[in-house]
C-alpha cells in the first residue's frame, strides 16, 4: 500500500514514506532502533524468533476457540441464508482489516500493541485511550474462558462441585500455563489447541446428525426480535475478533512482511470450519442448537466433546493472557535490560502481572456467567474497534493527503470509511441489547454455586 504523506509521531520524530527511511538507526544485529525488543543479539530471552506458519498457528488457535462455540445458535436465529452472508461478509472485512494492521507495523516498527498506534495517531490521550481498551479485551476474552472451563466441567462431571470452584481452577491452570515469556513457546501449545477444537468440534457435528430426529425444522430465513438478531450477529463478529492480538505477534515474527501469509492461513481455515460447523450443527440439532454448541451433542456424547475440548478452551485463552501480559511488560521494561534477562525482576514482574490479570478476569467471569451475553457485550464493545474501527482509521491516516488522488484511492477511501461506519453501529446497538440481555439473565446467577451448563 503505497503512502505518500506520513504522520507525524507525537515526540517530534517524523517516518519518510519507506520502510527504509525509518530504518535508518539500527542496532548491530540490524535491527531499527525503535524495534520494542531493541538488540537481542546478547539476551538471555529473545522474543523475534516466529515463522509465519507459528504466527498462524497462533492466530488459528485464539480465533477459532470460543467463537465457533456460539456460531449455530446464531444461525438458528437469523435463519441459515443470513447467517451464511454475515459469516462470509465479516471473514472478508476482518481479512482486510487484518492486512492493513500488518502494513501499519511495517509502516511503524515501533508499534507493539493498539497503545502505541493510538499514540501515533493521537499523542499521549490515544495511547491511553487505545492501551486500556486493548488490555480489557484481552482481560475480557481470558474470562470468556474461565467461564467455558467451569461450564465444561459442569458438564462432564454432571456439576460435581461449586461451579465457582471449577472457575477457580480454570484461572489457576491458565495462569500457569501463561508463565512463558515468549510466544515461541506457546506456539506448541496452539497446536495442541488447533487439533483440539477441531476434533471436538467433527465429534459435535457427527454425534448432533447421528441422533437428529427425523422432522428438524431448518429456516433459510428467519424473522427474530431486533435484540435477539443482534445479539447473533455479534456473536458472529466474536468469531473475528483477535485483530487486538496481531501486533503483539507481528513483533515477534522474524519477517513480519510474511504476516499476510499468516493472515491468509488464519482466514481460510475458520473461515471454513466456522461455515461448516455452524451449518452442520443447525440442520441437524434445529432451533434449540445449544450454546456454547458442545452441548447439543446428546448426554454421553457432549460429555466426550468437551473433554476434548479441554485443551482449546485453556489454551486459547493463555494465548490471549500472554499478549495482555507482554504489553504491561512491554511497557515496563521497553528499552531496557531486564527486557531480556532471567533475574528474579523481570521473572518476578512476569509472574505479578500474569497473577493479577488472571484474577481480575475471574472476578468478570464470576460477574457475567451467561456464554452468549459476555461473547455479545465483548464484540460490541471492543470487538468492534480492534477488528474493524480502528483498522480503518490506520488505513485513512497512512492515506492522509492522498485519499482522493486516484479512482483506487478513493475507491479504499469510502471502503474504509464504511468499515468505520460499521463499527460504530456494531458498537452502539451491540451495546443496547447485550447490557439489556446481561441485566435480564444474570441478575440470578452471578457469584453463585449453581450449575451453569444448564
Amino acid at each position: 500500500m503505497a503512502v505518500h504523506e506520513s504522520p507525524t509521531i507525537h515526540n517530534g520524530t517524523n517516518y519518510g514514506d519507506s520502510l527504509a527511511d525509518i530504518e535508518k538507526t539500527k542496532f548491530g544485529d540490524g535491527t531499527p532502533a525503535n524495534d520494542p525488543f531493541g538488540n537481542e543479539e546478547a539476551g538471555d530471552v529473545k522474543y523475534r524468533v516466529m515463522n509465519w506458519w507459528q504466527c498462524g498457528m497462533l492466530m488459528i488457535a485464539e480465533n477459532m476457540s470460543l467463537g465457533i462455540l456460539s456460531l449455530p445458535s446464531a444461525m438458528a436465529t437469523l435463519g441459515l441464508v443470513p447467517g451464511v452472508i454475515i459469516l462470509i461478509g465479516m471473514s472478508g472485512i476482518s481479512w482486510y482489516t487484518g492486512y492493513v494492521i500488518g502494513q501499519f507495523k511495517l509502516r511503524f516498527p515501533q508499534t507493539h500493541s493498539m497503545g502505541d498506534a493510538g499514540e501515533l495517531i493521537l499523542g499521549r490521550v490515544g495511547r491511553e485511550i487505545m492501551g486500556i481498551g486493548q488490555l480489557l479485551l484481552l482481560i475480557f476474552l481470558m474470562a470468556s474462558h474461565i467461564l467455558t472451563f467451569s461450564v465444561l466441567f459442569n458438564t462432564i462431571t454432571g456439576h460435581g462441585t461449586c461451579t465457582i470452584v471449577f472457575a477457580v481452577i480454570g484461572t489457576v491452570v491458565s495462569f500457569i500455563g501463561a508463565l512463558p515469556r515468549t510466544m515461541s513457546k506457546v506456539y506448541w501449545m496452539s497446536v495442541a489447541s488447533c487439533i483440539s477444537i477441531i476434533t471436538a468440534t467433527i465429534v459435535t457435528m457427527i454425534s448432533i446428525g447421528v441422533q437428529a430426529p427425523p422432522d428438524v425444522q431448518v429456516d433459510a430465513t428467519r424473522k427474530p426480535s431486533f435484540q435477539d438478531a443482534f445479539l447473533a450477529v455479534t456473536n458472529i463478529i466474536f468469531a473475528y475478533i483477535t485483530h487486538v492480538a496481531f501486533f503483539g505477534l507481528l513483533s515477534e515474527m522474524r519477517d513480519p512482511r510474511e504476516f499476510p501469509k499468516s493472515l491468509t492461513m488464519l482466514q481460510i481455515v475458520d473461515t471454513s470450519m466456522y461455515v461448516v460447523t455452524a451449518i452442520v450443527a443447525y440442520r441437524y440439532a434445529g432451533p434449540d442448537v445449544a450454546s456454547p454448541a458442545l452441548s447439543s451433542a446428546g448426554p454421553v456424547m457432549k460429555k466426550v466433546a468437551y473433554g476434548l475440548a479441554i485443551p482449546t478452551v485453556i489454551i486459547a485463552g493463555v494465548i490471549y493472557g500472554h499478549v495482555a501480559c507482554k504489553y504491561i511488560y512491554v511497557r515496563v521494561f521497553r528499552g531496557s535490560n531486564h527486557m531480556h534477562q532471567k533475574s528474579i525482576l523481570s521473572v518476578g514482574t512476569w509472574v505479578g502481572i500474569a497473577l493479577a490479570l488472571w484474577v481480575i478476569a475471574w472476578v468478570i467471569a464470576e460477574s457475567i456467567p451467561v456464554f452468549n451475553d459476555l461473547l455479545s457485550l465483548i464484540s460490541a464493545l471492543f470487538g468492534s474497534w480492534f477488528s474493524y474501527g480502528f483498522p480503518a482509521i490506520f488505513w485513512l491516516v497512512m492515506n492522509q493527503g492522498v485519499w482522493f488522488s486516484s479512482p483506487r484511492k478513493i475507491l479504499l477511501t469510502i471502503v474504509n470509511v464504511v468499515i468505520l461506519g460499521i463499527a460504530c453501529a456494531i458498537c452502539g446497538l451491540g451495546l443496547y441489547v447485550s447490557g439489556k440481555s446481561i441485566h435480564e439473565n444474570s441478575s440470578s446467577s452471578s457469584w453463585t454455586c449453581a450449575n451453569n451448563a444448564i
